[in-house]
């Protein structure tokens, strides 16, 4: 392979992965079925933990679903080595971060976050679910829960996967979604988080 048919590759693979991923789940399922903008509710973010906040939990399910199979998509149609993962899935979560469709503010990763861990690892994925679950019935808030999986995960990535550069992809995802959650880090701390209902 030539360099130029190497650059055309990797372009293709970033594009493609962004634009699924930037698909804003949230804001469409919210617009279509219950008619609001999901936007200008809550906390303004399009995730699954919002549209639940708006007063639906099937429309929360659905938008979870969707946004984890955004990072599963990419990875099955470029699963042919480590380094296209990696850039598939790096393309994919920062699309769903930042989509181009709603001025780059999109949600904060975390559904699409277990996309890619299930897409990898089914182990890797299931054991986020479990992190998950096990922390919102302590904390009874989402964004700790999400917090203390994706912190866990690059650890376990390297226990279950067995591969540097998956595990290094992982540190990556984490680090940009905990700067995503950053006022949520702050209400956290303060104790003021909003509470769910699982």
């Amino acid at each position: 392979m030539t360099i130029l048919n190497l650059i055309f590759l990797n372009f293709f693979i970033i594009l493609i992965s962004y634009i699924i991923g930037s698909i804003p789940s949230g804001y469409i399922l919210s617009k279509y079925f219950s008619k609001i903008d999901i936007t200008k509710e809550g906390s303004g973010n399009i995730g699954a933990t919002n549209v639940l906040r708006s007063g639906s939990k099937k429309l929360a399910l659905i938008t979870l679903l969707f946004d984890a199979f955004k990072g599963v998509l990419p990875i099955l149609i470029f699963y042919n080595s480590t380094y296209s993962i990696i850039l598939a899935s790096l393309s994919a979560f920062i699309g769903h971060n930042y989509p181009i469709w709603l001025k780059f503010k999109g949600g904060k990763g975390i559904a699409t976050y277990l996309g890619i861990s299930f897409a990898i690892s089914l182990k890797l994925g299931f054991s986020f679910i479990i992190i998950w679950l096990i922390t919102a019935l302590i904390s009874k808030t989402s964004s700790t829960s999400s917090l203390l999986s994706i912190l866990l995960i690059p650890f376990l990535s390297f226990l279950i996967v067995d591969n540097k550069l998956i595990s290094l992809l992982f540190l990556i995802l984490t680090f940009i979604s905990f700067y995503r959650h950053k006022e949520n880090i702050k209400r956290i701390i303060k104790g003021s988080e909003p509470k769910i209902n699982i």
